[in-house]
């Protein structure tokens, strides 16, 4: 249908509609003459109901009726222009140096000798001159001698009989010891520590070497091998690095059930939809219609699996993927088709746009008197979610928990989905999963849901996550009947642990009690080195070409400065870096933003709202960094820096000034409201130090600054100002605060 036609049943100008279109995402570019008729229904519906318009529908089925493609229109075929043939190039003429020219201590030329057997010469040359070690190569042939008679003659005496190599392939972990290596392949192990030494390395018996250097020496030694899918990879392991983990052989993966989690605003009925979906009464017994743990559940649809992860909100989902397993194949958006978007809605989006899973939207509470299907779905357009009724890409199904109306189809759209995204797992391996969730009970000692990723988990096998570790004594399902195995994207409730396994670590089956012990006492020796990738790595990556995207959480006190900002910092795209805003929302920096940062390898910004020091240990903790700006400029040069890789990673400390309490009007936990006199310098609303009789007590952060009634950016030497502070000390009369700020160099 053409823009005109639909501005005309509006009763618009198509200017009018051209700027109504630029307020909602629709997808129509300011080019575009026509759009499909589905998505002209939807532009209409929704432009008529925000606008009160009446429409005529008898007209719009006489326009629509009336619409048809020409297909007279002649193609027309751009003749082959005839090529020119290109002359080959004519051979380069060998110039034949004059005698006198030519500098024979250093250069020989043959005529009718080629480059290639005068090279061979030469290394032939080489090899036939006697090498002349030196006393350190000298010492360190007599060691390898010793090492290899000690080693021929230890053998000798365990293995009497010869070894006999084996034939066919030979599966190998990705760690073994020479000792095993030799066990498993036949051949005898002073054959491969002298294959090694000739390949450069040192090992003795017991010695661990890796599977590249082990296929070399098998390669060398004439036996094929293949690296064991179900082994044990303890760096991948220490990573959580489950994409490498799950790594096997196509031709061993099978169909395995889809993972969702359902995510929504409170309240919008999240838990009772899925309480819908599994036919068990668990909403009842929880407080308030909230979730008071995570659980996961699995039911069964036309003979089909599928497997839920409810979430208290969606903190779990990015606390898993701040921790590198990336669990979920497609998120249920719960909305309600009363209330529609809200700003835990637009978060919960924006987590899911950046872990790049697949979105399926449940329009519930459609049996309300004041549902509006129709005015949801454009405020879902308008946050990127476009409806495929609308011509997008997004399935909205209208449902509700209540009649269960609609739940079927919700459930059919998230089967058809899997069957798009072809999951697959191999069954018939070692056992890897992901912890959703876990707790202590009193009778059972630790335990942990968990899903798994691959493999299949049995009662007794062998387990390790993270630090902890054990046995599984028992596996329960979600209504507590015990199971014996659990297969690829099942879940269970696991007890068997030795210590409290934590959210989002991935549970690993070894094959024997010998490899949890070297993948514990790895973790262990790991455990002080591993650092956080944190705000210096990232400025690192920019700067060296690695990364072609600046992720950003901006917060920002008012809708105004939120989106010119937004709009600012996407015009600073450079040749090679781009920014891109990856949530933006109004208010203070909260936890949830800075673990969606540390999953997604984000910058917080903030302009004009203030994070709290609970806020700010998080931050350190998952490495990410938090600016605070009160001046756009300011924040838009500094993310151009970091763009282009002009600053240094390390920020410069500037003390701006000092200032002494003289009052304390009020005391409310971690937060104060105090007065006071500039000393010397400026106080803003930055961080400061607490000193008290000269020494350093504490730390704390300015939320708000006021002289008498009007607020103030900045207090200057001389001034008096009272002030609301967040502190991690209780201010006292006669501190004296340090203020301070943070401010990155430019590389010169």
């Amino acid at each position: 249908m053409r823009l005109v036609q639909v501005a005309k049943i509006l009763g618009m100008t198509g200017q009018e509609l051209r700027k109504e279109l630029e307020t909602v995402d629709f997808g129509v570019k300011p080019t575009d003459r026509e759009v499909l008729d589905n998505l002209a229904m939807g532009v209409i519906r929704f432009v008529a109901n925000r606008r009160k318009i009446t429409v005529d529908w008898d007209m719009v089925e006489a326009m629509r009726s009336g619409i048809g493609a020409d297909t007279d229109e002649v193609e027309k075929l751009a003749a082959e222009a005839a090529l020119p043939e290109v002359a080959a190039p004519a051979e380069e003429k060998k110039a034949s140096a004059k005698p006198e020219n030519l500098n024979v201590l250093r250069k020989l030329t043959l005529e009718g000798v080629s480059k290639e057997a005068i090279d061979r010469q030469k290394v032939a040359l080489e090899k036939q001159k006697p090498k002349i070690l030196s006393k350190e190569e000298m010492e360190q042939r007599k060691v390898e001698g010793k090492l290899l008679q000690s080693l021929e003659k230890k053998d000798r005496s365990i293995h009497q009989e010869q070894i006999k190599q084996k034939t066919g392939i030979v599966l190998i972990p990705p760690q073994i010891s020479v000792k095993e290596f030799a066990e498993k392949t036949g051949i005898q192990v002073p054959k491969i520590v002298s294959t090694l030494m000739k390949n450069g390395v040192l090992a003795s018996i017991n010695q661990q070497i890796d599977y590249d250097t082990a296929s070399v020496i098998a390669l060398e030694l004439g036996v094929e091998v293949q690296k064991d899918a179900g082994s044990v990879s303890v760096e991948a392991l220490l990573r959580n690095d489950l994409a490498e983990l799950i790594k096997d052989d196509p031709s061993l993966l099978k169909q395995r059930a889809p993972i969702v989690t359902v995510m929504g605003h409170v309240d919008h009925g999240k838990t009772a939809i899925l309480d819908a979906i599994r036919q068990t009464n668990v909403v009842a017994g929880e407080a308030g219609g909230i979730t008071q743990h995570v659980g996961a559940y699995q039911v069964v649809h036309e003979g089909k699996p599928v497997t839920f992860i409810d979430t208290p909100g969606h903190e779990a989902f990015t606390a898993m993927r701040a921790r590198g397993a990336q669990l979920t194949d497609i998120v249920i958006l719960v909305v309600s088709a009363e209330e529609g978007v809200k700003p835990t809605t637009i978060e919960a989006i924006n987590h899911t746009k950046d872990a790049g899973v697949p979105i399926l939207v449940a329009l519930n509470k459609i049996d309300r008197p004041n549902a509006d299907i129709e005015r949801v779905k454009g405020e879902l357009a308008a946050q990127g979610l476009q409806p495929e009724d609308w011509g997008g890409t997004v399935a909205m199904i209208p449902c509700s928990a209540h009649t269960k109306q609609g739940i079927p189809e919700l459930l059919e759209h998230v089967l058809l989905m899997a069957e798009l995204e072809e999951l697959k797992a191999n069954p018939d391996r070692n056992a890897i999963a992901t912890i959703v969730e876990s707790h202590l009970d009193k009778s059972k000692g630790p335990q942990a849901t968990v899903i798994v990723n691959t493999g299949t988990l049995h009662i007794g096998d062998i387990i390790g996550c993270g630090g902890s570790s054990g046995k599984v004594k028992s596996l329960t399902d979600a209504l507590g009947v015990r199971i014996d195995t659990v297969l690829p994207s099942g879940p269970a409730v696991i007890s068997g642990f030795d210590t409290l396994p934590s959210l989002g670590e991935i549970l690993q089956v070894f094959a024997t009690d010998r490899e949890l012990k070297a993948y514990l006492a790895a973790y262990q020796q790991s455990k002080g080195q591993q650092v956080k990738r944190g705000f210096a790595d990232l400025v690192s990556r920019l700067s060296e070409g690695k990364l072609s995207q600046l992720k950003i959480i901006l917060k920002a006190d008012a809708q105004g400065s939120l989106q010119s900002i937004t709009e600012a910092l996407t015009k600073l795209t450079t040749e090679k870096v781009q920014p891109k805003v990856i949530h933006a929302a109004i208010g203070d920096i909260s936890e949830s933003d800075v673990m969606m940062a540390s999953a997604g390898e984000a910058v917080v910004i903030g302009f004009n709202v203030e994070a709290s020091l609970a806020v700010g240990r998080t931050a350190e903790r998952e490495g990410v960094k938090i600016k605070h700006y009160d001046i756009i400029y300011k924040l838009l040069e500094d993310t151009e820096l970091i763009l282009k890789g002009l600053i240094q990673p390390v920020e410069e400390e500037k003390i701006t000034g000092h200032l002494e309490i003289r009052g304390v009007f009020l005391t409310k936990k971690s937060e104060q409201i105090v007065g006071g006199k500039v000393m010397d310098g400026v106080i803003k609303r930055t961080p400061f130090r607490i000193l008290r009789a000269g020494e350093l007590v504490g730390t704390g952060r300015i939320t708000s600054l006021k002289n008498v009634e009007k607020d103030i950016k900045e207090a200057k030497e001389g001034a008096e100002c009272g002030m609301r502070v967040t502190v991690s000390v209780g201010l006292e009369l006669g501190d004296m605060l340090e203020g301070f700020t943070k401010e990155f160099t430019k590389v010169v």
